[in-house]
């Protein structure tokens, strides 16, 4: 039974009722739903907590796919928390600060890549950090510049949509996959797409912000050189 992901409908929703539906032998808890985002696309899996009907708090870690079926998440629990029992009705609650900053990071990150508009080498989400790699035949990058441009597009005060296209209609739209490392979530026939006003369109499984105006100041912290044609470009939340 595929686990219904409740972030993917609304990625403000911090928490919700669940079932226990299995417990694996290295004690990840699967649930029937579930607000925690999975590990995936250079983004984290949330951490938080599964409360039981008796007000027991199970401590959870991260989040990830099941490898046996992708149409699963496994919730890890910290080391020492016991597992509820299969049936057990509890309450998955997000730690909601850690999952805005992150989707804070994420939205700016895709604007990133419209200030930088080159091939995307590699990336990943931090707490209120985050950085992308980028494919640049030339450096003299300049960090202010880039912030003033990125700040730029944060105060256009954009909506963040999503709609879905179908993996055929991706094929024939190779250009809006920027990502050379991390491939569009493939599998289910459709592919998500997040739009950021007028601004970027690129497919996408992470949760992000409504509107840029939530990202806030944006910092970038440092740039470095990864190889003959790689840069580094890191940014943080102000």
């Amino acid at each position: 039974m595929p686990t219904e992901l409740l972030f993917r409908a609304d990625a403000y929703q911090s928490e919700t009722v669940a079932t226990v539906l299995a417990i694996n032998e290295r004690g990840g808890i699967e649930l029937d739903r579930t607000v925690f985002y999975a590990t995936g696309g250079g983004q984290p899996g949330d951490a938080g907590l599964l409360v039981t009907a008796d007000g027991r708090e199970i401590a959870i870690g991260t989040a990830i796919y099941n490898p046996e079926d992708k149409s699963r998440i496994l919730h890890v629990p910290l080391e020492g928390q016991a597992a509820p029992a299969i049936g057990d009705a509890v309450t998955a609650r997000l730690d909601w600060q850690r999952r805005l900053k992150r989707m804070r990071i994420h939205t700016a990150l895709h604007l990133l890549s419209v200030v930088l508009p080159y091939p995307v080498t590699g990336g990943a989400i931090g707490e209120g950090d985050g950085r992308l790699d980028f494919d640049i035949p030339e450096g003299g990058l300049d960090k202010a510049e880039i912030a003033e441009k990125l700040n730029a597009l944060v105060a256009r005060n954009a909506d963040v949509t999503e709609s879905w296209i179908t993996d055929e209609e991706l094929d024939a739209n190779p250009g809006l996959v920027k990502t050379m490392s991390v491939k569009p979530p493939r599998g289910s026939g459709r592919v998500r797409l997040v739009k950021i006003g007028e601004i970027d369109l690129q497919p996408c499984g992470g949760t992000h912000v409504r509107n840029t105006s939530e990202i806030g100041e944006v910092l970038v912290t440092d740039i470095e050189k990864k190889g003959k044609q790689n840069r580094r470009v890191r940014i943080a939340l102000a």
